[in-house]
C-alpha cells in the first residue's frame, strides 16, 4: 500500500480503470465524436468565421491563436463530462461502485480509477483537436509534442474538480451549476478565445488565477514553437489546483459513502 493525498492506494485501481475502458470501447466512436464535436465546431466556426473579422492576434492568425486554447478547452470539457455525468451514473444510478466494493477493493481504488479514467478521456479529446490543428497546418513545430504533458495535467485537474461536484450531487441537474457558473465563464476568462490582456484589469486578475488560464499559458506558446513566458509558475499553479481538488474530492467522496 502507498499513501497518496491520504488515500490508501494499491494497483487494484487498474482493474477498475480497465473495466471502464472495456465498457467505453463498445461505444468508442460515438463517445469520441460526442466529446470533440462541440469544441471542434467552435474551433472551426470561430477560427474561420470570426478569424476573418479579427485577422491577427499579435503576429499570428486568429485561428492559430485559438488552436492553443481550443486544445485545452476540449480536454477540460471531456474530463469534466466524464467525472460528472458518467461517474455519477456509475456511482449513484447504476450503483456500479457499490458492486465493486463487494470485490476486494477499497473506495480509494475506485476513486483513483475514476479520476485517472476521466483524465484519460480529457487527453483523448484534447489530442483530437491537436491533430486537427496539425492537419490544418496551423502548427508543425516539434514543440507541439510538448503540449501532451500539459494535456495530461489539465485532464487530471478538471477530472479532480469534477469529482468534487460528483460527490455532492443528488441528481444530474446539479451539474448545470458547474458548467454554468464555473466552466463556461472560465473558458471566456482564461484566454481561450481572446487574450486575457483584453479584459478589464480586475477581470485579468481573476482570469490569470484560473487553472484553465495556466494551462493555456503553457500550451499556446508551445503550439506556436515558442517557450512559455512563465512556465514554472503556470505549471505549479495547475499542479496545485490538481492536488487540492483531488484531496477535496476524495474527502467529499468518503463522506458521501459514510452516510
Amino acid at each position: 500500500m502507498r499513501d497518496f493525498l491520504g488515500a490508501a492506494v494499491s494497483m487494484r485501481w487498474l482493474a477498475v480503470y480497465q473495466r471502464n475502458l472495456l465498457v467505453w470501447r463498445k461505444l468508442a466512436i460515438e463517445s469520441i465524436l460526442a466529446n470533440i464535436a462541440d469544441p471542434l465546431i467552435m474551433f472551426v466556426a470561430f477560427g474561420y468565421g470570426i478569424g476573418r473579422l479579427v485577422g491577427e492576434v499579435g503576429e499570428i492568425s486568429y485561428i492559430a491563436f485559438l488552436a492553443g486554447g481550443a486544445i485545452l478547452m476540449s480536454a477540460a470539457m471531456a474530463a469534466s463530462f466524464e467525472s460528472l455525468y458518467s461517474a455519477f451514473s456509475r456511482m449513484h444510478v447504476q450503483r456500479t461502485w457499490e458492486s465493486l466494493l463487494n470485490a476486494p477493493l477499497e473506495l480509494d481504488d475506485i476513486f483513483i480509477a475514476e479520476w485517472l479514467w476521466a483524465a484519460t478521456k480529457g487527453v483523448f479529446s484534447g489530442f483530437a483537436i491537436l491533430a486537427v490543428a496539425w492537419s490544418l497546418g496551423l502548427s508543425h513545430h516539434w514543440s507541439l509534442l510538448a503540449v501532451l504533458p500539459v494535456l495530461v495535467l489539465t485532464g487530471m485537474c478538471f477530472a479532480a474538480l469534477g469529482l468534487c461536484f460528483n460527490a455532492l450531487a443528488r441528481g444530474y441537474d446539479f451539474f448545470s451549476y458547474y458548467f454554468t457558473i464555473i466552466l463556461t465563464p472560465m473558458t471566456f476568462l482564461s484566454g481561450v478565445y481572446f487574450p486575457v490582456d483584453a479584459l478589464p484589469q480586475w477581470l485579468q486578475v481573476i482570469g490569470r488565477a484560473l487553472p484553465l488560464a495556466a494551462a493555456v499559458e503553457l500550451a499556446r506558446p508551445l503550439a506556436l514553437g515558442q517557450a512559455p513566458a512563465e512556465a514554472l509558475r503556470s505549471a505549479l499553479m495547475l499542479l496545485g489546483y490538481t492536488v487540492v481538488a483531488l484531496a477535496l474530492a476524495r474527502t467529499l467522496t468518503q463522506r458521501r459513502f459514510a452516510t
